[in-house]
């Protein structure tokens, strides 16, 4: 069946938010919105679309994407999913989020539902995708892959023409090369990549053109 992507850019450092429909059930992938009318526009949209959300999906828990993860588990009633190793990435957001000027930021009060290892499979309504493990950017960095649907909602490992960082802390460049190298280009050309900032690509048009191949 076919999903649906809609993508919202929300708070400074322009993340993209996902939210991913069969029509009837949603689920919300690093949910950004940190001020009030970004929090709107993503549930007017929910709610227009009379739509279902089942649940958080975290790729990694750096602030720019948690920003409104407290208010969407609250608003919804939802659980989340992440990777274990990055749960200490999102307990530390609430220490420095006003340095960069977030002191909004509300750190959620429900803990991870489901603690992702990678490999696993997720099924929501119509929906359902491979959990890959992508470390690297962060610790426990994964990327949802709809192998049906021939996408991949990447977070920041991959953006058009470039990568994710490094110099955060958990980042490491050769983890990250072997991760993109290994996992993200062994899958199918035709593969659009969703990345966490900036446009859309696909896997073939990164393997011929990113410039971590030449670092």
């Amino acid at each position: 069946m076919s999903i649906t992507v809609e993508k919202f850019t929300f708070n400074g450092f322009q993340e993209n938010t996902y939210l991913l429909h069969d029509g009837k059930s949603c689920v919300i992938i690093d949910p950004g919105c940190y001020e009030r009318e970004e929090q709107e526009k993503l549930s007017n949209f929910i709610c227009n679309e009379s739509l279902t959300p089942l649940a958080v999906l975290l790729t990694h828990s750096h602030i720019d994407h948690v920003l409104g993860l407290d208010y969407i588990l609250k608003t919804y009633s939802l659980g989340f999913y992440m990777h274990e190793i990055d749960v200490e990435t999102l307990k530390t957001v609430e220490n420095y989020a006003h340095i960069y000027g977030f002191p909004g930021y509300s750190a959620p009060t429900i803990q991870a539902t489901h603690l992702l290892k990678g490999g696993e499979t997720l099924s929501f309504g119509e929906m359902k995708f491979d959990v890959l493990f992508t470390p690297g950017h962060a610790p426990g960095h994964v990327v949802f892959y709809d192998k049906v649907n021939e996408f991949v909602i990447n977070g920041d490992v991959l953006f058009k023409g470039s990568f994710g960082r490094v110099d955060l802390p958990g980042g490491n460049m050769e983890v990250l090369k072997k991760t993109i190298n290994e996992v993200m280009f062994k899958l199918p050309e035709e593969t659009i990549i969703y990345c966490g900032h900036g446009p859309e690509t696909t896997i073939g048009e990164e393997k011929r053109t990113n410039y971590i191949l030449t670092q």
